[in-house]
């Protein structure tokens, strides 16, 4: 029996505030079986803590999205590192990173996005980074910090150099709905040659529509697709690449977990 995973979906918007029950569902009828969601901010941590206690397969992930860093505040940094130190269950920092589209200083984005590594490697847990035109700058950092358990590039749309750039840090990379896209070719091609057991399935729901479905909400059920769309371009059976990505996401996240 195949077993999937979604790696990356943000089950505490309110886009789902109306039925998620039925979107776990409707998951768990397409044989996805777990589920990380990772937090943007400090108001959204207690709330995808509290999802995966009332969830079987509902993994938490608590960071500071440099998105929506309009509500950041100094406090939220050892805030986050009391929810570390104290709260069982939480299986990495994140999402956060850099990002130089957003309308906020990227200066304090770096520093932002530094001292949230340091807590990573202060707890030995892995990362959910989020970067956009700013791939050096972030490779700097991660150079700087050296984390223990590195983590996932969340919803990689670069080519295989960069991403192997990436994977020799230690980090696997999040594939999402771009590979559906026909013109999203050199990710398409980047994500036929790197190594399958750097790669890591994610929606991204409710965001990052699948190809076809542009305008609607997006939602765990459709890592089938993506997982569809791997096997094509990779020209190998969804059961082997659905069983190595199992196993990748068990040994990133999931180790040592209680």
């Amino acid at each position: 029996m195949i077993t999937l995973v979604d790696s990356h979906c943000h089950l505490d918007f309110t886009d789902f505030n109306s039925d998620l029950v039925a979107v776990l569902k409707r998951a768990r009828s397409k044989s996805v079986q777990h589920f990380l969601v990772p937090s943007i901010g400090a108001a959204h941590w207690q709330t995808v803590l509290t999802l995966a206690k009332q969830h079987e397969g509902v993994y938490p992930a608590l960071g500071i999205h440099p998105y929506f860093l309009a509500d950041f505040d100094a406090s939220h940094l050892q805030l986050l590192d009391e929810y570390l130190a104290t709260e069982k269950g939480i299986v990495a920092v994140g999402e956060f990173g850099l990002d130089k589209v957003v309308d906020f200083p990227f200066e304090q984005q770096v520093h932002i996005c530094k001292q949230q590594l340091l807590l990573a490697k202060k707890y030995n847990l892995p990362v959910i980074l989020h970067c956009r035109k700013a791939h050096n700058e972030l490779i700097q950092l991660l150079q700087q910090v050296k984390l223990s358990r590195g983590g996932v590039i969340h919803g990689f749309s670069g080519s295989s150099q960069l991403g192997m750039q990436y994977i020799k840090l230690g980090f696997k990379l999040g594939i999402g709905g771009v590979i559906t896209y026909p013109r999203a070719v050199k990710t398409r091609q980047a994500v036929s040659e790197l190594p399958l057991s750097s790669l890591l399935l994610e929606t991204d729901s409710p965001d990052m529509p699948i190809y076809g479905y542009q305008g609607q909400r997006n939602e765990p059920a459709n890592i089938a697709k993506v997982l569809h769309s791997l096997g094509e371009l990779r020209k190998e059976p969804e059961e082997h690449i659905a069983k190595i990505n199992l196993s990748t996401f068990f040994e990133q996240f999931l180790a040592g977990i209680d």
